[in-house]
């Protein structure tokens, strides 16, 4: 069985930093992060050869699992390879860009129940910020993460084949015909004939 010593705790200190606090929920990311590099047999990526669909959502516990599996895989928002689903699950599914390749992995339900009532929840419960959470409380449980054999809190799916639509990538913009910004016309929308706004002229929320 793999450890998850020296350099997964290179890792977390990696997310520590690029995340803002330690907490269990980014433990719980890195280690899915690798438990989904491990059953595609590929390495983290550097451009866009992977990607992330997340079925994470806003404002549940746990959110901070994303941001130890984008440290982990190296598919963040910026590079445009992870995407949110808004499933409100703690799951995702790892795919291989040049070959469709792809995993499902999930948190299994009895470590997600148990995480929910631990502690470090609880105190976050009480509106305790996680930065604010003793370490006696915080430490022991990511420790716990660290050492916790795979098999006792993710679910990983078999391999399948999966069809993505590649990436768009613009180089092209013109001026908002409201405000007159500059926008990628990906992200523009027809007023008129000839006429393109920007998304927030034409009413879309932020």
């Amino acid at each position: 069985m793999k450890t998850f010593e020296q350099p997964l705790s290179d890792e977390l200190d990696l997310a520590i930093a690029f995340h803002g606090h330690k907490c269990p929920a980014l433990a719980v990311g890195l280690r899915a992060g690798h438990a989904a590099l491990d059953a595609l047999g590929v390495e983290r990526a550097h451009n866009k050869e992977l990607r992330v669909e997340s079925e994470t959502g806003e404002g549940h516990a746990m959110g901070c699992f994303l941001d130890g599996l984008s440290v982990v895989t190296g598919c963040t928002c910026g590079k445009g390879n992870l995407h949110k689903l808004h499933h409100d699950k703690i799951a995702f599914t790892l795919v291989e860009m040049a070959t469709g390749r792809a995993v499902r992995v999930g948190v299994k339900g009895d470590f997600l129940e148990h995480a929910l009532h631990s502690p470090f929840v609880e105190q976050r419960r009480q509106g305790v910020p996680p930065e604010e959470i003793p370490a006696e409380i915080t430490d022991p449980a990511v420790a716990r993460i660290l050492a916790l054999p795979e098999a006792d809190f993710l679910q990983v799916g078999n391999v399948k084949q999966v069809v993505l639509d590649p990436p768009r990538v613009s180089f092209e913009v013109r001026p908002c015909a409201s405000c007159q910004e500059l926008t990628f016309v990906t992200g523009m929308v027809a007023r008129g004939p000839g006429e393109f706004v920007c998304r927030t002229c034409a009413g879309h929320p932020l």
